[in-house]
C-alpha cells in the first residue's frame, strides 16, 4: 500500500516527534508499505525516509524542481519524481496515495491534509486518512473542524471521515482496517 505522509522539513520542538516519526517509518518499512512523501533529506522528512529504507521499505519522493536547487533532495530514495510547482507536487502525492497520514508540520502540511479532507468531503476520495495528534498538536485543527460543524459549514458525517490518532499505532490500525488488512505483511 502507498502511504502518503505529510510532514515538516524541520525537526520541530519536541523529541517525541523524532521518536514517533521513526516508529511510523519502521511500521511502513516492516509491513511492506511504500512511503510517498515530499522528497526532502532534512528534518522529520529525512528521518522518516531513512527509517523506512532502513526497515526494508520503498520510498518515493516528490519534490518541486526549485527545491533541488536548494539541495534539499534526498539522494538515497527508491524513486524521485520532480514537479514544476508545489501544487503539482501536492496533486501527485495525493494521486499516488492509498492512505494518508498528517504528521505534525507547518503550513505546507496543513495545506496538504486540508486538500485530502476537502476531497473526502466532496466525495472525490474514499481513501483512509489519519491525523497524528501527537502531544495534542492538532487539537486546534480538530476544534476548528468541530466549530465548522457547529456553525453549519461542515456536516458531522464529513468530520468522521478523518481519524485523529494519538500515536502511530492507532493511525496504523485505522489505515489497515479501513483498507481491510487484518494481518501484518512482511
Amino acid at each position: 500500500m502507498n502511504i502518503t505522509v505529510f510532514l515538516g522539513a524541520s525537526m520541530g520542538g519536541d523529541q517525541m516527534y523524532v521518536y514517533e516519526v521513526r516508529t511510523l517509518g519502521k511500521w511502513i518499512g516492516e509491513n511492506g508499505h511504500r512511503l510517498i512523501y515530499g522528497g526532502s533529506k532534512i528534518g522529520l522528512m529525512g528521518v522518516l525516509a531513512d527509517t523506512v529504507l532502513e526497515n526494508g521499505g520503498e520510498v518515493i519522493g516528490i519534490e518541486p524542481s526549485f527545491f533541488l536547487k536548494d539541495e534539499m533532495k534526498h539522494d538515497g530514495l527508491t524513486q524521485m519524481i520532480v514537479t514544476e510547482t508545489i501544487e503539482e507536487r501536492r496533486t501527485k502525492m495525493i494521486e499516488m496515495g492509498d492512505a494518508f497520514i498528517a504528521f505534525p508540520g507547518g503550513t505546507g502540511t496543513l495545506e496538504e491534509i486540508s486538500e485530502v479532507i476537502s476531497q473526502k468531503k466532496l466525495g472525490r476520495m474514499d481513501k483512509p486518512a489519519a491525523i497524528l495528534n501527537i502531544e495534542g498538536f492538532y487539537e486546534p485543527l480538530k476544534a476548528m473542524l468541530e466549530k465548522m460543524v457547529e456553525e453549519g459549514f461542515l456536516d458531522k458525517n464529513d468530520l468522521r471521515k478523518v481519524f485523529f490518532a494519538k500515536n502511530v499505532e492507532s493511525a496504523a490500525w485505522h489505515i489497515e482496517h479501513a483498507n481491510g488488512i487484518n494481518r501484518r505483511r512482511r
